[in-house]
């Protein structure tokens, strides 16, 4: 395996995916259940901390209070957990919420593990200033995982099992989306009409706005379809940036696409 191919399945093994399409297709296990559906271990239930989505999206503690927030796809992380506590009501939904919370938990730590390992030998293709090591990095998401599970027992009924680009929420139920490392992450894998037809759907259960993070693929590549995306949701009636953020893991990934809803956009 090349350095460039490690690295790509290091960084993929560091995300958590919420489509069947890229589940059926990454590089973890190719194995199905035999209602065709997926099997946990094809699932990385890995996610990031409420600190992480903070800077990934330019959000503000006064921004969040009073907003329901959704998080698509929500994974292990903690931002629904500490953004709750922080007045705001979140959800969250994910694919991998079909499965029991003991199970996902077990699961959460065992990838936490593997995925480390994985890391040690690509530690140059990323940034370490906000985790100092892997070390570092394993205590983070140990501590989104742990804060995750806690609010899924507490409030099981805000994190909901589905796969988009259909989502089980009335239009405009929240007043925030905001979805991280899923689209233009697997661009390899996911075509431009997944893109466009999921950030519809985003935004039909929005009032307002949507933030993806980041606007580059595995290979810190830009997006190669953002301009045409852009025109599209342009023409739909949206405001659409690509804004810098002070947040960077994986290489060039450092901006965020912000998308501002004007007029209805379906």
């Amino acid at each position: 395996m090349s350095r460039d191919e490690q690295s790509r399945d290091e960084q993929s093994r560091d995300e958590q995916s919420n489509s069947k399409e890229v589940q059926k297709n990454s590089r973890e296990d190719q194995q199905s259940n035999d209602s065709g559906g997926l099997e946990l271990k094809q699932i990385v239930f890995i996610g990031r901390t409420f600190e992480e989505y903070m800077k990934m999206f330019n959000l503000t503690v006064d921004e969040i209070n009073g907003k329901s927030i959704l998080d698509c796809p929500g994974g292990a992380c903690s931002f629904s957990s500490q953004a709750r506590k922080l007045g705001a009501d979140p959800v969250a939904v994910d694919i991998a919420y079909e499965y029991e919370i003991d199970e996902l938990e077990v699961k959460g730590f065992q990838d936490i593990e593997h995925t480390m390992k994985q890391m040690e030998p690509v530690q140059g293709i990323y940034v370490w200033d906000q985790f100092g090591s892997i070390q570092g990095l394993k205590e983070e998401r140990t501590r989104a995982i742990t804060d995750c599970i806690a609010d899924m027992r507490m409030f099981p009924d805000r994190y909901v099992a589905s796969v988009l680009p259909d989502l089980p929420f009335a239009d405009e139920q929240f007043d925030l989306t905001l979805s991280a490392h899923f689209l233009f992450t697997y661009a390899d894998r996911l075509d431009v009409d997944f893109h466009v037809a999921t950030i519809m759907e985003l935004l039909r259960v929005t009032k307002r706005e949507v933030r993806i993070f980041p606007t580059v693929d595995l290979s810190g590549e830009r997006y190669k379809h953002m301009d045409e995306l852009k025109l599209i949701l342009e023409e739909r009636g949206c405001t659409v940036s690509e804004e810098p953020t002070s947040y960077e893991f994986q290489r060039n990934a450092h901006t965020m696409l912000q998308i501002v809803k004007h007029n209805r956009t379906r």
